[in-house]
């Protein structure tokens, strides 16, 4: 991506509020490219932006146009795997765009990934670029989508590491839940042998994680993974019972043969989010502090 280039603007999933979508907009520009989007991103019906075929359409008719260079999501939510049955997966995987998103936008970035053989982003949506500096993190944002090199490292303070180790392979995931939910359907996460999984959630309760990791491990997703690399599932902790998120994916996780980190701030976080790329290599090294190490252009 250059600077200048058409950014779609779709909302794939929930509606927002119209103040936040203004301010994404204004922060769209401010990093140098131009937002579009058609007036039914404005649309509403019950808890999703519109009807599935308004979302599929605009998504549909970004990504088929020339002049887009990216599509950035809105917000997440609930809704994205309502469009993918009506979407043309061989046009989606001609069409070789940048998607960004994250949380129920995972449904839509593991299609890409996985069924596409393309590349796509996990990281803020406009409701977090909305934040400005508080929201996102900038430069990795802009460092992954405008450099045709490696990223290299991705700094994040506080990265923990919850299983010691090394390795290599591509980057696929996301949210948990939508990870979960995809299985048994014609879209479901299907990773190869070796990937990276990056595991992403919000506010949800500790043994619902480990029932969706459980329903991973039956379908021999787990198996598969080289290595894991959480985010920080805020909001997943129950205190008073003396479980957090950490403990149950160190547990869980820990008879994996490969390393894990826990706290990378993509996806849902306390402070500004991350992006990392999707599908392409990157080096999980756990063997002294936690590193992520993007290894692949994403973008050529």
């Amino acid at each position: 991506m250059r600077a200048g280039d058409r950014i779609a603007l779709v909302a794939p999933a929930s509606p927002f509020d119209r103040a936040t979508f203004d301010r994404g907009v204004e922060q769209v520009r401010a990093l140098g490219f131009t937002p579009v989007f058609e007036p039914s991103v404005f649309a509403r019906r019950r808890y999703v932006a519109g009807s599935v075929e308004e979302r599929a359409s605009a998504f549909a008719s970004a990504w088929r146009d020339p002049a887009i260079a990216g599509v950035f999501a809105v917000r997440g939510g609930y809704g994205s795997a309502q469009l993918l049955p009506r979407l043309d997966t061989d046009e989606m995987a001609a069409g070789g765009k940048v998607l960004l998103g994250s949380s129920d936008v995972t449904a839509m970035l593991s299609h890409l990934t996985i069924h596409c053989g393309l590349v796509a982003f996990h990281g803020p949506m406009l409701v977090h670029l909305a934040a400005g500096n508080a929201g996102y993190d900038r430069e990795p944002l802009l460092g992954q989508l405008m450099c045709s090199r490696p990223y290299g490292e991705v700094a994040a303070g506080g990265v923990e590491v919850l299983k010691p180790g090394r390795a290599r392979g591509p980057l696929l995931g996301g949210a948990l839940t939508q990870l979960a939910a995809s299985l048994g359907t014609p879209f479901r996460f299907d990773p190869p042998r070796g990937f990276v999984l990056l595991l992403d959630d919000v506010d949800e309760r500790p043994y619902r994680l480990d029932r969706m990791l459980e329903q991973l491990r039956q379908a021999g997703v787990l198996s598969r993974a080289a290595a894991v690399v959480c985010a920080e599932f805020p909001g997943c902790d129950e205190p008073e019972a003396g479980l957090t998120a950490r403990s149950v994916l160190a547990d869980v996780l820990g008879d994996l043969p490969g390393p894990v980190l826990f706290g990378l701030p993509t996806g849902h976080a306390a402070g500004p989010l991350l992006t990392v790329p999707l599908g392409v290599d990157v080096t999980v090294d756990a063997t002294g502090k936690g590193r992520l190490v993007v290894e692949e252009a994403a973008v050529a």
